[in-house]
């Protein structure tokens, strides 16, 4: 079993173009509204800033690629004193051709930008896995599995062939995965915080690895701290303040997360019924996995899936 490809599957990552990128010349600005979304941006030639209040401007060359988690506002631009246009307003009304902004002929650059698209249910899930900003630049060694799927982008946006939008977006999309799996230490050099914890670290960990392994192997087992310590041959006490340190939970709160998580996952396909779901993680009763749900989440179980069927059926 593993757990960091449950995790992938539960998020079902995808990726979307946010036009056919852009090009500029001259003063230009670009501005991103916060709106909690996951973007990249990835650039084919040149070099502008990113951005944001209360922060230093990071630079990004030819062949950087970046994640942004907008949590805040930011701006792409060649000068942070021009006024950017909003790119909402922007991609749509260039109506998915490329952008063209600035004047003049210095300064060119050429980007592609766009953002990953989430199974609604679970996507809060990635909060703890990444940072607000990710730079990986070209010039970096470490991340050259990275590096490969982007020289792979940047072949296709130079000679672009049929389907070249669907190739562009699934390579994004491997990326991501990519990032998401590295050690938080291979981007220590671009500044981002190496004390992350999560699912990621803990499958790092000789200890935590065995506990998170046979938890997603049979969720709905009745695992306690002493039993996962008897399987990963630590005493209780040393089994329970490492998997706290590592994972930033309690091993039990790590499970009852899981098993909501996957409960979000079954009742927001409208196929499952709740105590099909109760019993399949682990519940006894209906009304027991109604109570945690309701706990977890804020709504009941049925509350949530009439919800994600209406969203379903709203969406375009």
């Amino acid at each position: 079993m593993d757990p960091f490809l449950d995790f992938i599957r539960l998020l079902r990552p995808r990726a979307a173009l946010l036009g056919r990128g852009l090009d500029a010349a001259g003063d230009w600005g670009l501005s991103f509204p916060s709106l909690g979304d996951l973007l990249f941006v990835w650039i084919e030639d040149g070099t502008c800033q990113l951005t944001r209040p209360g922060y230093p401007p990071v630079r990004l060359e030819k062949g950087d690629f970046a994640l942004v988690r907008t949590l805040v506002p930011f701006t792409l631009t060649s000068n942070p004193n021009v006024v950017p246009v909003d790119s909402v307003a922007a991609v749509a009304a260039n109506q998915g051709n490329r952008l063209m902004l600035g004047s003049g002929q210095d300064r060119t650059i050429s980007l592609h930008m766009g953002k990953f698209l989430f199974s609604a249910a679970n996507k809060d899930l990635l909060t703890a896995l990444l940072p607000p900003i990710i730079q990986i630049p070209s010039r970096s060694q470490k991340l050259h599995r990275v590096h490969s799927l982007l020289s792979l982008m940047d072949a296709e946006g130079r000679d672009p062939g049929p389907a070249s939008e669907f190739i562009l977006v699934r390579l994004a999309e491997l990326a991501l995965v990519e990032i998401l799996r590295m050690p938080a230490s291979d981007f220590s050099e671009q500044g981002v915080d190496s004390a992350r914890r999560g699912l990621l670290s803990g499958l790092g960990d000789p200890v935590t690895m065995k506990a998170l392994r046979a938890m997603h192997a049979d969720v709905g087992h009745e695992w306690t701290v002493e039993s996962l310590a008897r399987l990963c041959g630590v005493s209780r006490s040393t089994f329970a303040t490492r998997f706290h340190a590592v994972v930033g939970v309690s091993p039990i709160s790590y499970l009852l997360q899981w098993r909501i998580a996957l409960a979000k996952e079954a009742l927001g396909s409208g196929t499952a019924k709740i105590e099909e779901v109760a019993f399949s993680i682990g519940y006894k009763s209906g009304s027991a996995f109604s109570t945690a749900f309701t706990r977890a989440v804020g709504c009941s179980p049925r509350q949530f899936a009439e919800s994600s069927s209406r969203r379903i059926r709203e969406e375009p």
